[in-house]
């Protein structure tokens, strides 16, 4: 399945996954599966990180660490040792204390940006396209805490939403889960995959664990 096809749904559901190693308290790569509605899983993504010293990255500079996120197509992950996976997309977020951002590219070009902004009492961030204009808007108000919703002017063409996981899941794990909804239905294959990006953005500004 093609990543434009794998996309083409009008939601999407990102489920972090988890390692046996995280239920004693040992932070591991982030890793996502995409699926649609019915469960079909069309795209999987992994942080790309590798060694001690991505380990230590992950454990004391939590969110703020640099490190790369592939989501590759789900029909490619069967492929057996020395074949390569179809990468889809790729984000990055270079290191940064103060205003996270995260860089969108597929087949090594650039497609956009999720940038934060300064937000009073609210979570805010800009996609940008790109040259570096600015396509959508993020508003999420004080009391909406697990909503973001993306508004091009008054419209508002997506949502994601942090689905309910649980009272252990909630209070003991980082696993969360998305819903992400394209309500314009003619977003393009580019724009649906920076809404992607974003909500993995979102997962490691506002759920993920902390720096230590």
């Amino acid at each position: 399945m093609s990543s434009s096809l794998a996309l083409a749904s009008p939601e999407l559901y990102v489920r972090q996954k988890r390692e046996l190693a995280e239920f004693f308290g040992f932070e591991t790569r982030n890793k996502y599966a995409i699926s649609t509605p019915d469960r079909r899983e069309v795209l999987y993504a992994a942080e790309q990180r590798s060694g001690f010293l991505g380990m230590l990255a992950l454990h004391f500079l939590g969110h703020w660490r640099s490190f790369d996120i592939a989501f590759f197509q789900s029909d490619s992950l069967a492929a057996g040792p020395g074949q390569n996976r179809q990468e889809a997309f790729r984000a990055h977020h270079p290191f940064r204390f103060f205003f996270q951002r995260l860089e969108v590219s597929s087949n090594g070009r650039p497609i956009g940006a999720i940038q934060q902004r300064f937000g009073l009492l609210t979570k805010r961030f800009d996609v940008l396209d790109a040259q570096g204009q600015l396509v959508f808007e993020m508003r999420s108000g004080f009391l909406k805490m697990w909503t973001f919703p993306f508004f091009r002017g008054d419209a508002q063409v997506a949502v994601i939403e942090k689905k309910w996981s649980g009272v252990l899941t909630e209070m003991f794990s980082d696993k969360d889960n998305f819903r992400v909804a394209f309500l314009d239905p003619n977003l393009s294959a580019e724009l649906r995959m920076l809404v992607l990006a974003a909500a993995v953005f979102v997962d490691l500004q506002y759920f993920e664990r902390k720096a230590q």
